[in-house]
């Protein structure tokens, strides 16, 4: 190890010209193009190649330096697609391994890519249990991935160390690929067919008019010059967030230390030899040069500028630290001994860059259209580049992603998260997590407590066991009386599972208290709001006032981009809800629609406190509470106003998400505790119970009600997820997405359905991605899933595909239905309706 110590970054050699890119003459730039993409690496050059194979050739690639000289040059290589029980992640990586083995023919020039195969060794029994899920779902995908043993690790990598694990996962076809030579060859295609590529400009910002790119403007000499242009793509890597805030676009990225080292040669390592990673030990490990290369991915790790990173940086490294990093890479190595004794030739350290959430940042930036993002790739830009390059240049020229983005859409972010401190300690902790188990109820520690429910402390006080819902501490459960709320992780029962049941069941039977503050809450008002809203819905919301209504808002192919309500307070305004997670998306398609409306739109998120009293005893709670009438008669089901609890007032609206008698209560945050504890008294006589979010998801779960983003997304449409019903048909006005989507209702059942899904087994539980077989053939996953303790089993909402017609009740119940679960299958029932009250009495009563 002393010689480890002891090595530099002096051996790495520079991957492009060493010298400065010549100076571009004002001549050189062209004054306009279709599109300029800001960023020469592996990303910016794929979306160049991606969108002049699909005719948009009028593209300029800009690069401050070289190509490849941000981060993409220093990439470890891998090519590996296992790991992900994402259909658009899963899709992305094969994507890209296809296309990275076939560009050299087009190109003439090699990609390096080898598929020399994957070994994933799962070092103790929680981690088989994960990838076992995942090589289940993965084949469904395409992906050849099989089990094997320790001996069987031995044969195929006979460095490593494998008398200790649990088992492996082979992947013959994944490999490694060269960088640079990569992002190279895909440069070339996109020249061949008429793209520009420009280095040695610097991107300033983006020019806009009237909330629309008109320009970018660049770097000239000792001043700027525009482009004109329709599209801006920003996909400057680690500088996408400084870029970004130029126009306010928030992309909460940072760069973050990424070590690896490279051993002298060792007799026996084979350039053919596979890529073996060990998670549990921080560590990858691939042929390089004759030696071995040992990544890592260290459990906490060390932000880097996190007050911006130089804009003359290229091509460079970074000062290891070798003490912080010596244990991590300790431990590494002994899983392949080897290389403890081995002379190191090159200990590098380089910046990559990281999201919050670990996700991409991709899409259209809010508020400013035609200005895209593609950047934050977590570690994973190499094996990502070609698909996403593919995702962003049909989002481009088609108006509307092909997949499902609804996990990482750039609208997702909000400004709070680029707060420094916020996105040093979040970096830290989340490419720590890069190489951990995901046990479900992991959670991150990082930038807690940063929104606050104002009856967080009544909360607490109550037992509340927090998690964090998009930036706020919301209870998931509450513990018994006198006890601490702890959880651990787990893919199977826990003992905390007793008070979800506990609380679950107070609903069915009695009454719950739930605190949903975070929901997105928007007032839109004005002469044209009616209009407005008409229009982006599907449903019929500009009804009489006083009247809640769900709906979605749909795209123009009849995609789903939104499933909320929307209630009518007044002639001229409106209240719109949607689920945490939508918030920033809800906020960008209703700026979109109300642009150049006599509408106004106000994010009145944390000015109203969100409180449900839920279950069929939720009336006598209302009547003790308030003076107001709340009979069958006095307030129907979907009747909305103004009521006072207590002495405050209180918009009482009557809608559920439980599949119970319920009423949503939203409370100026000023009277929040008066109205709380004025609930509180008038439901204890009666044993009213707080209730967390693990319920709300059991009990939704059971009456197969709809998440967006979860169960439902951007590539479905009303008559695949079973929401024609919401639909008003005969709304006289036309309405974005109507065409298609009457189409698709009228032809009858889809090929593809969303279906409730029951195990039989009261012991295995849902999460998501499990896959369901019908007659012993697969035929879709589980979108999400909970367990339903009135039903008495595991439920799940379930896409599934009649691969020879269409998804017919008669298909369905012709079946004999299975879920696979991490290898073992189960007996399952499978329902259109919900095997809860489906006729919904309860609801109505």
């Amino acid at each position: 190890m002393s010689t480890a110590a002891a090595a530099s970054t002096a051996g790495i050699p520079t991957p492009g010209p060493s010298s400065d890119p010549a100076p571009v003459s004002p001549s050189a730039l062209p004054e306009r193009a279709r599109v300029v993409v800001i960023g020469g690496g592996v990303i910016g050059t794929s979306i160049a190649y991606h969108l002049a194979h699909l005719g948009w050739t009028d593209v300029v690639v800009l690069e401050r330096d070289r190509l490849t000289s941000g981060t993409t040059w220093h990439a470890a290589g891998l090519m590996t697609c296992f790991g992900s029980t994402s259909h658009t992640s899963t899709a992305i990586r094969l994507y890209g391994r296809d296309l990275y083995a076939r560009l050299e023919a087009e190109t003439g020039l090699a990609t390096g890519f080898k598929p020399v195969g994957l070994i994933e060794a799962a070092a103790d029994e929680g981690r088989l249990h994960e990838y076992r899920r995942i090589a289940a779902f993965q084949r469904t995908q395409g992906l050849e991935v099989h089990e094997i043993t320790p001996r069987e690790i031995a044969d195929l990598f006979p460095l490593a160390k494998t008398d200790d694990l649990a088992a492996g996962f082979y992947v013959p076809g994944d490999g490694r690929v060269n960088p640079v030579d990569l992002t190279m060859s895909l440069a070339r295609g996109a020249k061949q067919l008429g793209v520009r590529i420009i280095e040695g400009v610097s991107a300033e910002s983006v020019v806009t008019h009237n909330n629309r790119v008109t320009a970018v403007r660049v770097t000239q000499g000792d001043g700027t010059a525009d482009i004109e242009c329709e599209y801006a793509v920003n996909a400057a890597g680690m500088w996408a967030r400084e870029l970004g805030q130029r126009n306010g676009v928030v992309i909460p990225n940072q760069a973050a230390e990424h070590y690896y080292l490279i051993t002298e040669p060792i007799d026996g390592v084979s350039p053919d030899a596979p890529v073996f990673e060990d998670p549990a030990a921080y560590g990858y490990y691939r042929e390089e040069g004759g030696g071995l290369m040992v990544g890592l991915f260290e459990p906490r790790a060390a932000a880097w500028k996190v007050g911006g990173i130089p804009q003359d940086f290229s091509f460079g490294t970074l000062e290891p630290d070798w003490e912080r990093m010596e244990p991590f890479l300790r431990t590494a190595m002994e899983r392949v001994p080897v290389t403890l004794d081995a002379g190191i030739r090159t200990f590098f350290c380089g910046p990559e860059s990281f999201t919050p959430d670990l996700l991409p940042a991709v899409g259209e930036a809010p508020g400013i259209r035609g200005y895209f993002v593609c950047a934050g790739l977590n570690s994973i830009g190499i094996l990502s580049s070609g698909g996403m390059g593919r995702l962003v240049a049909q989002w481009i020229t088609s108006g509307h992603p092909d997949a499902d983005v609804t996990a990482f859409n750039v609208d997702r972010f909000q400004a709070w998260q680029l707060a420094p401190r916020l996105r040093a300690e979040r970096t830290s902790e989340v490419l720590g997590t890069v190489y951990a188990a995901h046990a479900p109820g992991t959670q991150l520690r990082s930038g807690r407590g940063i929104k606050r429910s104002p009856l967080h402390d009544k909360l607490i006080a109550q037992g509340a066991y927090l998690k964090d819902v998009s930036g706020w501490e919301s209870p998931d459960w509450y513990a018994a009386p006198g006890t601490t709320p702890t959880a651990q992780p787990s893919w199977h029962h826990e003992p905390w599972f007793e008070q979800w049941r506990a609380e679950h069941e107070a609903v069915r039977t009695g009454v719950g208290l739930i605190d949903m503050s975070f929901m997105a809450k928007f007032i839109v008002e004005g002469p044209d709001a009616a209009t407005v809203l008409d229009r982006i819905s599907a449903g019929p919301v500009a009804g009489q006032p006083g009247r809640i209504v769900y709906t979605q808002w749909l795209n123009d192919t009849g995609g789903i981009e939104a499933d909320l309500t929307v209630t009518r307070l007044a002639d001229d305004r409106f209240l719109v809800v949607a689920s945490d997670t939508a918030h920033g998306h809800v906020a960008a398609w209703l700026a979109r629609h109300t642009d150049g409306a006599d509408a106004r739109v106000s994010d009145v998120t944390a000015t109203y406190a969100q409180v449900n009293i839920q279950g069929p005893r939720s009336r006598e709670v209302m009547a003790a509470a308030s003076d107001d009438d709340f009979s069958p008669e006095g307030f129907a089901f979907r009747d909305a106003r103004w009521v006072h609890v207590g002495n405050a007032p209180v918009l009482a609206i009557r809608i559920t998400y439980v599949g119970e008698l319920g009423w949503e209560l939203y409370i100026p945050v000023e009277h929040a505790g008066h109205v709380y504890e004025t609930l509180v008294a008038a439901g204890e006589p009666i044993g009213l119970r707080h209730v967390g979010l693990k319920a709300l998801g059991s009990l939704r779960m059971e009456k197969a009600y709809r998440d967006y983003g979860h169960d439902i997304d951007n590539t479905d449409n009303l008559a695949m997820v079973g929401l024609g019903f919401a639909v008003a048909k005969d709304k006289p006005a036309p309405w974005i997405g109507r065409g298609p989507t009457l189409a698709a209702l009228a032809a009858g059942p889809p090929q593809s359905r969303l279906v409730q899904v029951l195990l039989a087994d009261p012991e295995p539980l849902l999460f998501d991605a499990e896959i369901l077989l019908r007659d012993g053939v697969p035929v879709g996953d589980v979108r999400s899933g909970s367990y339903g303790w009135t039903l008495g089993g595991a439920v799940g909402l379930a896409m599934v595909t009649n691969p020879d017609g269409p998804a017919s009740a008669d298909w369905l119940s012709a079946g004999t239905w299975e879920v696979d679960i991490a290898g073992q299958r189960y007996a399952a029932r499978v329902s259109l309706r919900p095997l809860y009250d489906p006729t919904s009495a309860r609801v109505n009563a």
